[in-house]
């Protein structure tokens, strides 16, 4: 696992290590901002987790997750902390929340 002290540095090596995408939440999937593929909880894991605190707010909070579905597609998510929460499927929290 590595270790950054930003979000901008986690996503810009993450980016070089082959996480191109830039998946969006839905209520039961992910979804590739660019291909508009979409990805149930069963075809996706997440293999890395990174937890960001704001300095001077909490709202400045956020994971970001390094994601790769079973057909080899690599991306990032990116979550403020609990923000989606209560806008996702059980299946989708389990998946995400487990991961931390």
């Amino acid at each position: 696992m590595y270790t950054y002290d930003t979000l901008s540095e986690a996503l810009n090596d993450l980016q070089k290590r082959g996480f191109t995408h830039d998946f969006n939440l839905t209520y039961t999937q992910i979804e590739s901002k660019t291909t508009k593929e979409v990805y149930s909880p069963e075809v996706f894991e997440v293999v890395e987790v990174y937890r960001f605190e704001g300095m001077s707010s909490a709202g400045d909070n956020s994971v970001v997750y390094a994601i790769e579905t079973s057909q080899g597609i690599k991306g990032v998510l990116v979550d403020a902390y609990g923000m989606y929460s209560d806008s996702l499927s059980p299946e989708m929290i389990q998946k995400l929340h487990f991961s931390r």
